[in-house]
């Protein structure tokens, strides 16, 4: 599936005239047609709107865990749910992208019972529009959830739409044995941090592993580069359309990371996370700005020789304590065709035997029950947890902190623009507000 090319598409392929704040008839002379408007058919789900029918002894689950070790957790995940309830879980996965690219049109369809998606503003969106049912009261079936889990979950009605099952903060990875070699040490600065990715050059290595083929992973960059530079407030004040992408502090942060590139691996409009996690895997890199689930480009033998440290500071005035953790889940269709069954599949996820399941069998993601065994974490995640504990502010991440449509059309195109050619930095940003102010006054 490609990315749309340009809002015009991406409203019409995702969103409704509801939210895009458009008639119908503009929107389909905008896009490349009908098709775009009713899907390609990747994301049909099992429901069908109606609110009821279907077998008692069965519910749908769409989920975007395409990849081999968060699909192989979810089915010992769902295969729990069946032993403990006798109900049966349909699983309908799609690439990771194309369901996040998807889920408007997914959502307006025939979506299945439950599906998987994220906390935050995102979770707020599809609520706000009618799209994601209420769940309320599975909530108050649900304990082991710390006052922010249940904040992350609550729509801007004081309803709950979400359950959620991991997080993981973003961080810089790298091997033990590769810092021993060498002698590295942690940076605590960014003078620091640019000595020591100079040093990996001289030395062979690449010094920052890196890739944006599929658009998002870079935003991990401005998301910490920014926090850094300028703050957590005017970092969500940002995503939420309330500042000027032409102000000096957004221009600071693209210079910051224009300085940073040559430290980075090229091509990387060409290259998947995965791809890059393999360079650090392989020894070929030296560090990795990337999320906890970097891990599962590593063997069980290697997990041990993984370790992280935040992004360093920039600014001593603001610190190192705000860093992206997002936080996964599950949310009920609107009308979901078992919608018996989809609230006790739900409340399932957001007990403690699926997440004892998770911990058991996948060390690259942390379970938010706090009500979960984590005796078997891995010393990473251990870590991971007192990062996170540790932390000022906890971003989403910027596709989940701002507008969907704003992050595929305009941020996504941008960055790696941005990657290609960092030269133009005014021009660049204010292409950005020209955007954001026709998108966020729909």
């Amino acid at each position: 599936m490609s990315r749309p090319r340009s809002q015009a598409e991406y409203l019409a392929r995702l969103v409704p005239p509801s939210v895009a704040g458009i008639n119908r008839r503009s929107l389909l002379a905008g896009a490349a047609g009908t098709g775009a408007l009713l899907g390609t058919g990747l994301l049909a789900g099992c429901g069908d709107d109606s609110g009821s029918g279907g077998s008692s002894k069965d519910v749908s689950l769409g989920s975007n865990q395409s990849d081999p070790k968060p699909k192989d957790v979810l089915v010992k995940v769902t295969d729990g749910f069946k032993t403990s309830s006798g109900v049966q879980v349909a699983v309908n996965t799609v690439d990771h992208n194309t369901f996040q690219e998807n889920i408007n049109n997914y959502l307006q369809g025939k979506p299945d019972d439950v599906f998987t998606w994220f906390a935050g503003y995102r979770m707020r969106f599809f609520a706000q529009k009618g799209l994601a049912g209420d769940i309320s009261d599975v909530w108050s079936k649900l304990s082991g959830y710390s006052d922010a889990f249940k904040k992350a979950s609550t729509g801007d009605d004081g309803k709950q739409y979400f359950v959620p099952a991991t997080y993981y903060p973003w961080a810089v990875f790298y091997r033990k044995s590769v810092w021993k070699q060498y002698g590295y040490q942690v940076p605590t600065t960014l003078d620091q941090f640019t000595a020591l990715g100079t040093q990996m050059k001289r030395d062979g290595l690449t010094p920052v592993a890196f890739a944006d083929k599929d658009g998002w992973p870079a935003m991990g960059t401005f998301d910490i580069l920014n926090l850094r530079i300028n703050g957590y407030q005017f970092h969500i004040d940002l995503m939420a359309g309330k500042e000027a992408w032409t102000s000096d502090k957004v221009k600071k942060v693209f210079d910051t990371w224009a300085g940073l590139l040559p430290l980075h691996q090229p091509d990387s409009l060409g290259r998947t996370w995965q791809e890059a996690a393999q360079s650090l895997q392989q020894k070929k890199s030296g560090m990795y700005l990337l999320g906890l689930f970097v891990g599962q480009q590593f063997t069980n033998e290697e997990q041990d020789d993984l370790d992280f440290f935040t992004f360093p500071e920039i600014d001593p005035s603001i610190g190192a304590k705000a860093l992206d953790a997002p936080i996964d889940g599950y949310m009920m269709a609107r009308k979901p065709k078992n919608e018996d069954n989809a609230r006790k599949l739900l409340e399932y996820f957001g007990g403690k035997d699926a997440a004892d399941i998770t911990v058991k069998n996948d060390p690259a993601t942390l379970v938010a029950n706090t009500g979960a065994d984590v005796s078997g974490y891995t010393a990473l995640q251990k870590k991971a947890a007192e990062l996170v504990g540790s932390a000022t502010e906890i971003a989403q991440f910027l596709d989940r902190d701002t507008r969907p449509d704003f992050a595929s059309t305009v941020i996504i195109p941008a960055i790696q623009q941005f990657i290609k050619d960092p030269k133009d930095i005014g021009g660049l940003t204010s292409s950005i507000e020209n955007q954001k102010k026709s998108i966020f006054t729909d």
